[in-house]
């Protein structure tokens, strides 16, 4: 009798074995989205165009230390009132606030205007923003 116990609960345990595996092995993944469906995706807004928090005509001072820099004045030019129009501003309002007075032509000089705005920038402790166009 014994011998016959054993065999059905062998059997059985290999039949509970059997479908554990079984059960636990099944992995579906979930079906991928219909085709036909468009899903409405909201486009990020652009980021706002950087603006220049100065008055741009103030700028126009700049067209004295402009013009000694291009010129090569011998000494150093001084660095006020430019530099200090723009002293609290990160690298891209400055940038922002001298083309805008570059362009406008506020400095009444016709330079390049990304090597005179570069000057500026530079003899002003400031950079050029990486990808920054003056247009």
């Amino acid at each position: 009798m014994a011998s016959k116990a054993l065999a059905s609960g062998a059997l059985l345990l290999s039949l509970n074995l059997l479908f554990f595996v079984m059960v636990s092995s099944t992995y579906v993944p979930c079906p991928p989205p219909p085709k036909g469906h468009k899903h409405h995706h909201h486009k990020p807004s652009p980021a706002p165009k950087p603006t220049c928090p100065k008055d741009t005509l103030k700028l126009g001072v700049c067209a004295n230390l402009l013009n000694d820099l291009v010129h090569l004045v011998v000494g150093t030019p001084p660095k006020t009132p430019c530099c200090s129009l723009i002293e609290g501003l990160v690298d891209l309002e400055a940038a922002v606030c001298l083309c805008t007075a570059i362009k406008a032509n506020i400095l009444g000089i016709n330079l390049n205007v990304p090597l005179s705005l570069s000057l500026l920038l530079n003899y002003c402790g400031k950079k050029v923003p990486s990808g920054f166009q003056c247009a």
